[in-house]
């Protein structure tokens, strides 16, 4: 019995002893198995699943953000700006990581002038997403107002904003970019190109919140837009500005536009049209004040096309400045037209037909010429083509050429009916008179040689004609035009506006074109003032004020000396800038 329980006792001992091993062996064995599991899992982490880990972590951190170029800055020909880039801040949301009901939300949505509630749905709309304007373009220290929230997905990344310090003076010209700073209209966008220049790219580090800690390294260096030099001179596009909106509002017309050229080299000086606009106010943008009217519009030159029926007379040979043509009994019946004058003004001298701006006058110049002649003459100085400027929206105009031309055809373009033109292909053939007989192109931007002209009429013609404008301004229809300082040269013109119906019975454009000074003309100046509604229309009482005073202080601007008439030139009035 007592053999028993001792063999019982030691099988006890045994089989404990036993599961003290197979414990020992379990334990042991599975801390090698963790060992091995964790070792292997090193060896594929560090070794086999590096690279993939690696781009795991950078997509998580590492970022390539857009470097905006700096658009190019435009000027005017005294290096003035009339279009600048400076930065600015652009307010963007991580919806996936900011909250809708994030407590501080409508501080931001108030900070930023947007609805709560609003901004809140958008937010909600758009978890899936990463990325979400809130407001592009603000002011930098308005961004860090909004930062200093603290809400978490709320970034802030620098852009540029196209301002234009010139205002609605220079707008038509200049036009003006998108959000985004793409030119939409004026040079902005005929340059486009030239001025955006090339973004570049860089990559930084960011934490868990999307916010970049630094910079990691530069992708590609944004290249800097080019700059734009214009032909304008800034002050003379204020005085230019000025005088017609004064103008405008004075005979509560519809619109205007003046035009200023550079006799020498066929550079715009001033280009302003009214109504006009403010490219800063994007939010008062009116599609129909937005087009340069001086470029786009096209109208009937009426008698300001006087000066070339006559130039085409002389040439003829068969006309002098004297030569005699009997206008009267002041009207002129051409089959079921009647062509009509102000006034019976019996004979008249070809230079009289042009200083009295006589329709029966010119009419019969006219019939004894051709009509070939006339067209041909007319185009030689531009009308009827393009002035070459390039810029977006130029109308060509229209210039006859009929293969049979009848003799009322004729009459109605010796005055400037039939055809059409822009306000700035008149001002260039009005060149062509000012500058000796050269036809030169025109541009918006400084000529660093003088362009190659071509000669389409000869000095002796232009200087001929140039004496009649003379006396238009000193006895004729354009004596609201004068000068105490300097001696200017220009015709008026009268015509009707065409309406969706036709002629408008009682809504007119008046019309002036001239140059000065008139013995050795520096500036060529059109200016045009649409439906005055006031008592007075015609040319010769609407544009031609606003030409005398815009090139007396052109001129004056540009320190030309005075070359008034020799009673008009004393001291007295020189040094007080008196005005015809």
């Amino acid at each position: 019995m007592a053999a028993k329980k001792q063999q019982s006792a030691e099988e006890r001992r045994f089989l404990g002893s036993l599961q003290e091993k197979w414990r020992y062996l379990a334990v042991t064995g599975g801390v090698f198995l963790v060992a091995a599991t964790i070792g292997v899992r090193l060896v594929e982490l560090h070794v086999l699943d590096q690279e993939f880990l690696r781009s795991q972590g950078e997509q998580r951190t590492l970022r390539t953000e857009p470097i905006d170029a700096n658009r190019g800055v435009i000027r005017d020909r005294n290096g003035e700006p009339l279009a600048v880039s400076t930065p600015v801040a652009t307010l963007w949301a991580n919806p996936s990581t900011l909250s809708p009901d994030h407590p501080r939300l409508d501080e931001l949505a108030n900070l930023l002038d947007r609805d709560p509630g609003k901004l809140q749905k958008r937010l909600a709309d758009n978890q899936e997403r990463q990325f979400l304007y809130l407001r592009r373009k603000v002011q930098p220290s308005l961004a860090e107002q909004a930062l200093s929230l603290n809400i978490p997905g709320i970034h802030s990344r620098r852009e540029y904003r196209r301002y234009y310090p010139a205002g609605e003076v220079a707008s038509h010209v200049v036009g003006f970019t998108n959000i985004d700073e793409a030119g939409q209209e004026g040079l902005e966008l005929s340059f486009n190109h030239w001025l955006s220049g090339e973004n570049g790219s860089k990559r930084v580090l960011r934490d868990n919140h999307g916010r970049t800690v630094r910079d990691i390294a530069l992708v590609k260096e944004a290249k800097p837009g080019s700059d734009l030099q214009l032909s304008l001179d800034l002050r003379l596009q204020y005085l230019a500005y000025r005088e017609l909106k004064a103008a405008v509002e004075a005979h509560d017309a519809r619109g205007g536009t003046i035009v200023m050229l550079d006799t020498r080299n066929g550079e715009i000086l001033a280009m302003a049209n009214q109504p006009s606009f403010n490219p800063n106010d994007r939010d008062q943008f009116d599609p129909s004040r937005l087009r340069n009217r001086a470029i786009t519009d096209l109208f009937e030159p009426g008698s300001t096309i006087k000066p070339f029926s006559a130039a085409a007379a002389l040439e003829s040979g068969d006309f002098r400045p004297g030569t005699k043509v009997n206008t009267s009994p002041g009207y002129r019946r051409m089959g079921d037209y009647t062509i009509r004058d102000n006034h019976d003004y019996g004979e008249l001298s070809l230079s009289e037909i042009v200083t009295y701006s006589s329709n029966v006058g010119i009419s019969k110049v006219a019939s004894a010429l051709s009509g070939e002649r006339l067209q041909d003459l007319f185009y030689r100085v531009g009308f009827g083509q393009s002035t070459g400027i390039g810029f977006p929206g130029e109308a060509v105009g229209i210039l006859p050429a009929n293969v049979s031309w009848r003799p009322v055809e004729v009459a109605a373009l010796s005055y400037g009916y039939g055809m059409s033109v822009n306000a700035l292909q008149l001002a260039q053939a009005y060149m062509v008179l000012a500058n000796g007989g050269t036809h030169y192109p025109v541009s918006l931007l400084t000529n660093n040689e003088k362009p190659r002209g071509r000669r389409v009429m000869s000095s002796e013609t232009a200087a001929k004609v140039r004496r009649m404008l003379v006396s238009v301004v000193e006895d004729g229809t354009g004596t609201r035009a004068n000068s105490d300082i300097y001696r200017l040269a220009g015709k008026t013109g009268t015509v009707h506006l065409v309406g969706a119906n036709g002629y408008e019975k009682d809504q007119y454009k008046a019309l002036f074109a001239g140059m000065a000074p008139a013995d050795d003309p520096r500036i060529v100046t059109v200016v045009t003032v649409d439906a005055p509604s006031r008592s007075e229309y015609y040319g010769g009482e609407v544009a031609a004020p606003v030409f005398g005073r815009v090139m007396s202080d052109a001129l004056r601007l540009l320190n030309v000396e005075p070359s008034g008439r020799p009673e008009m030139v004393d001291g007295t009035a020189q040094q007080q800038g008196g005005r015809g």
